[in-house]
């Protein structure tokens, strides 16, 4: 591996209006709710869904919103509590008293975040326009993206603890595969999606993508500035084999524009303007509440029940 380690649609129900003459009539509508899973005899409706995407952060609804196998996967663990809670149900695992006090527990954790929340959301205005220029200018020196490159590679494994014999022959295949390169006629893409032992980036004719000075191992790194664009290295080898590349593109460092991060910067400061508000909240709280500990008391909470 040349980097290193870096984690709707709309309703379509529809109403049926069953009106009854009592005179003046009335209307009861029946919603029909469109069904994205089951699991024996439980469903899973686009509004549960639309309300279980609703409790987690705009990133993480971002993120859910451009990848279906993670909408999928989220669909299943419904699906799935779905299941266990029918389950505990039946057996009336939810009516034992440490059952219940358990969840009395959750409930006001939940009660007390979800105040907290609320109460300590700033308003929509926030941050304006000064307040987010003054933002950008202070995190600047934060936001410098450093060089980049867009690499391919052709890659030649070698087997974890193998012999001198495995290293040498891996060794002469990454030489033969260079050496078909630098002929007439060479064609890197042709002989990555060939050759490549990596194959996620062999289909792509060994393009790996963008990947940042910060995200390249020392050893790769050092190769790239002695490299022209669309010239091919020598192979180099790592713990887990020859790597041959080549620098599709480059990048210089550079700062983003306020524009370019305006939304992550908002949503940063109004993430961080809700944890004051909250904290703020909190201190107003225990001003005209005091807190007064027991400690004698307390300190039985933990003693063995024979010592109390």
């Amino acid at each position: 591996m040349i980097f290193m380690s870096r984690r709707a649609p709309r309703f379509r129900g529809f109403a049926v209006a069953v009106c009854a003459g009592l005179g003046w009539g009335c209307c009861v509508f029946a919603q029909k709710l469109d069904v994205v899973g089951r699991i024996g005899d439980q469903e899973v409706s686009t509004e549960e869904v639309r309300a279980a995407l609703s409790g987690l952060p705009p990133a993480e609804q971002a993120r859910l919103a451009g990848d279906s196998a993670l909408l999928q996967q989220m669909v299943r663990s419904i699906l799935v509590r779905k299941a266990v809670l029918q389950e505990l149900q039946e057996k009336k695992w939810d009516q034992s008293p440490e059952v219940k006090a358990r969840m009395e527990q959750v409930r006001e954790a939940a009660l007390t975040e979800s105040y907290l929340q609320t109460m300590s959301q700033p308003p929509d205005s926030y941050p304006n326009e000064t307040e987010l220029q003054s933002a950008y200018e202070t995190t600047k020196p934060s936001l410098l993206v450093p060089r980049s490159y867009r690499l391919a590679q052709i890659f030649i494994a070698v087997p974890k603890n193998g012999t001198p014999e495995e290293v040498k022959k891996s060794r002469a295949k990454a030489d033969a595969i260079y050496t078909r390169l630098l002929a007439p006629g060479g064609d890197f893409a042709t002989v990555a999606k060939a050759d490549s032992e990596e194959r996620e980036s062999a289909a792509r004719g060994g393009e790996i993508g963008w990947l940042a000075e910060n995200q390249i191992q020392p050893e790769i790194l050092s190769q790239l500035p002695k490299l022209s664009l669309n010239l091919v290295s020598q192979p180099v080898k790592l713990n887990d084999g020859w790597h041959i590349l080549k620098v599709l593109d480059a990048r210089e460092p550079y700062t983003p524009t306020l524009e370019q991060v305006r939304s992550q910067l908002r949503e940063q400061m109004r993430a961080e303007k809700a944890r004051t508000n909250s904290q703020a909240l909190i201190e107003r709280m225990l001003q005209t509440r005091p807190v007064t500990l027991e400690d004698p008391t307390l300190s039985k909470v933990l003693a063995p029940a024979s010592a109390r």
